[in-house]
């Protein structure tokens, strides 16, 4: 799987996390969801995604959108 796919598949999977959790325990779950879509923003002008860059000193195969 490479860098890109690994990315969305957290950010899905965090956001969805953080709507679950707004539901069943506080409304301030909901700022994860902004933080995650505002970092999804700033990378996809910046081209700069700290988990890219993690992924990428793991060994992990960059696609196209983080390299």
């Amino acid at each position: 799987m490479s860098i890109d796919r690994i990315v969305m598949a957290f950010a899905g999977i965090v956001i969805l996390a953080s709507l679950t959790l707004s539901q069943y325990h506080s409304v301030n779950w909901l700022f994860l969801t902004g933080f995650v879509g505002l970092n999804l923003l700033q990378a996809s002008f910046t081209r700069f995604c700290p988990l890219a860059v993690i992924l990428k000193k793991l060994g992990k195969r960059p696609g196209v959108a983080f390299e």
